[in-house]
């Protein structure tokens, strides 16, 4: 194993650990994957099975493009493979995807109006760059449904997936942790929002789309990488075994 592929694999599992910190996750369930070539061929993922708050870097297995470990001891979950690799494969900005139920984003994908609202900073990091699932298809255990969801976000970094959890999409793992964190943050006070049953203050488009834009200018677009960094450096304080 080179060097760059063990990197990706211990930052995979600081991911996995942080969710589980922040209540991001669900038992064994939910996946991370992190695609090693553009193809989306071969991908990381944690092996099933395993606890999110134990998933440590030698947990992660390489699988190929038919669900096969090829690298690594461990079970491939069934419905990670169908997702994750018909994600990675179809949309080119997917080099990384996390999929969880974590309860604020869940609870909005289990309303009738689904929709994300651009009324806060952070729901606006995401405006204009979600998508919402059209209908919940059951278990994601045929291929199918992976080249459906796939279709469901296409150039989107986000898809609520309908009576289910999101799925969030990025070029690095920091990238796509980073807005995972934020995504939960923008849904959990959404929800708390909707709870007083009064409207929203709404934001103009023309300023939701200028914040949105700000977001992926210097310096604010180095969030990412110094947000893990930093996350990472917290776990090494108090349990490094992730790096194992």
């Amino acid at each position: 194993m080179d060097e760059s592929t063990w990197q990706h694999k211990v930052d995979l599992a600081a991911a996995v650990r942080l969710a589980d910190r922040f209540g991001l996750s669900e038992g064994i369930s939910n996946h991370f994957t992190y695609a090693l070539d553009r193809t989306g061929e071969r991908f990381l993922l944690h092996a099933f099975g395993l606890h999110w708050s134990e998933v440590k870097g030698s947990d992660i297995l390489t699988v190929d493009g038919q669900g096969t470990a090829i690298e690594g001891d461990g079970e491939v979950e069934r419905s990670a493979f169908v997702i994750h690799s018909r994600v990675h494969q179809a949309c080119p900005r997917a080099r990384c995807v996390m999929h969880t139920h974590m309860p604020y984003a869940t609870a909005l994908s289990l309303l009738e109006d689904t929709a994300l609202e651009p009324v806060e900073q952070n729901a606006l990091r995401f405006y204009d760059d979600v998508a919402y699932d059209s209908g919940y298809a059951g278990l994601a255990l045929a291929e199918d449904e992976g080249e459906r969801l796939a279709a469901e976000i296409g150039d989107k970094r986000v898809l609520f997936m309908s009576n289910h959890g999101v799925l969030v999409v990025g070029e690095t793992i920091a990238e796509a942790f980073n807005d995972l964190y934020y995504l939960e943050r923008a849904c959990q006070v959404q929800v708390l929002a909707l709870s007083t049953g009064r409207p929203f203050k709404t934001v103009g488009a023309n300023q939701a789309a200028a914040t949105a834009a700000s977001f992926h200018e210097p310096p604010v677009s180095e969030e990412p990488a110094k947000h893990f960094a930093a996350l990472k450096r917290l776990l090494d304080r108090e349990d490094s075994s992730y790096a194992d």
